[in-house]
């Protein structure tokens, strides 16, 4: 079996001067970073943990990482099935439920991807293929509830 590995820095630079002293005393911002891409990544926790809304948390990051997996082996089903695919936009949703002692999962996560394809001939088939899509993506097969697909297929 092949592996593949992966490595990344997070550093966190939400120290105000007291470090996590209490609850508040700190902000929850930190940067990823990996050698050899061209830009870092700044984050933070969800507001409703004390987080920055303006930057990307974790659940945002988990989301965006189901949603682009899809659509990387989606786009590769429909170069090998001669589907040409001249957009693709995906509104994808997902939901986290928060237990009483304040840890939580994901529970669902919803892509609705919206595709352009050059020829009505080949919406069912780029209908179907997001069914094997799912099957196949990285990240959709360590996640441990089901996925569900929406897609809206037309024509330009």
């Amino acid at each position: 079996m092949k592996k593949h590995q992966y490595k990344l820095n997070l550093k966190w630079t939400g120290d105000e001067g007291k470090g996590t002293l209490n609850y508040k005393s700190y902000n929850r911002n930190y940067k990823i970073s990996a050698e050899g891409k061209n830009s870092e990544i700044n984050g933070s926790a969800d507001p409703a943990f004390l987080g920055d809304k303006s930057k990307y948390n974790p659940e945002d990051l988990f989301l965006s990482s189901i949603a682009a997996c899809h659509m990387l082996w989606y786009l590769h089903l429909c170069s090998t099935h001669k589907i040409i695919v001249v957009a693709y936009l995906d509104n994808a949703t997902g939901v986290m439920e928060e237990t009483s002692n304040g840890s939580g999962k994901f529970t669902e996560v919803s892509l609705n991807p919206m595709v352009k394809v050059t020829e009505e001939s080949m919406i069912s088939k780029a209908n179907e293929l997001h069914k094997e899509a799912g099957r196949m993506c990285f990240i959709a097969n360590s996640c441990n509830f089901e996925i569900g697909y929406n897609p809206t297929t037309i024509v330009v």
